[in-house]
């Protein structure tokens, strides 16, 4: 990626975050997913450099960052991002998130008030991802919550345990968060960049990210907010037209050509363009 500089922001525990900055002007944070690295937002470095300063971060154990033997849950994560703001000076930002950095906006928004955020760009994560067995019928349907504990368990155990094939189980569980008309170069590549992630701190990561529920964060939130899904991702619509719902002003839209989990990846055209829009607006 012409033009990308490579930096690192030490968190206060001594954890070298790493990150790619490239371009100038408004500041644009690109907050990547559960076991997902910075690299995987080539397409929208290269687009949003053009008018601002873009800055994609590893968390810590992912990508090219310090993989310490700590610190794999939501409130840690979205600490270390706070702290790398800070860090870089950050200012008005743009928070770009994917997945589990949703979850991290969240947190983040819990623990630090939406400090120096702007605006809120969501895609596809759910405000609760379990199922809960008290909930009345149709509540898990509305709110996106696609999975069972039971289920995760199973996910979380083969990823912890040295004698599963863990990397087998990470390659099938990225494999429904693509299209199937989707370059199996691509699928490898992303493949290894998840494999960065040491699979026991992936598993602890995972298991913390699921167990949360922040449907009474949603109201709080104060800044312009973009909440994106995707036609065919394994995250229900309904999940982000309940997040947007929720969130005060919010606009949603759903991404219907190659809306995939990684549409960002495989539509970066129509992923961008929506953000785009959503800038261009008042």
């Amino acid at each position: 990626m012409g033009g990308v500089r490579s930096g690192f922001a030490t968190t206060d525990d001594g954890v070298r975050l790493h990150y790619l900055e490239a371009g100038s002007g408004p500041d644009m944070l690109l907050v990547p997913g559960w076991s997902q690295t910075a690299a995987q937002w080539r397409h929208q470095i290269a687009d949003f450099a053009r008018t601002h300063h873009v800055v994609a971060v590893d968390h810590r154990g992912h990508g090219d960052s310090d993989r310490p033997d700590h610190g794999y849950r939501i409130a840690r994560l979205s600490t270390d991002l706070h702290q790398l703001v800070h860090s870089l000076d950050l200012t008005d930002v743009v928070w770009v998130a994917h997945s589990m950095g949703c979850a991290l906006a969240w947190s983040y928004w819990d623990l630090f008030g939406g400090d120096r955020l702007a605006r809120l760009v969501l895609f596809d994560e759910p405000a609760v991802l379990i199922r809960q067995p008290y909930w009345p019928d149709g509540l898990a349907e509305e709110v996106g919550a696609l999975y069972g504990l039971a289920q995760i368990a199973d996910v979380v155990r083969g990823l912890r345990d040295p004698r599963s094939d863990a990397e087998a189980l990470s390659a099938r569980f990225l494999d429904d968060m693509w299209t199937e008309s989707a370059d199996e170069g691509d699928r490898q590549w992303v493949l290894g960049r998840n494999l960065l992630l040491p699979r026991e701190y992936a598993g602890r990561l995972l298991l913390d990210n699921v167990m949360h529920d922040w449907r009474d964060v949603l109201p709080r939130i104060t800044v312009p907010t973009l909440v994106l899904g995707g036609a065919e991702s394994v995250i229900p619509v309904a999940a982000a037209r309940s997040v947007a719902s929720a969130i005060p002003g919010a606009v949603v839209r759903i991404l219907p050509e190659r809306g995939s989990h990684f549409a960002f990846w495989e539509n970066p055209a129509a992923f961008n363009g929506e953000i785009r829009a959503f800038l261009d607006s008042r």
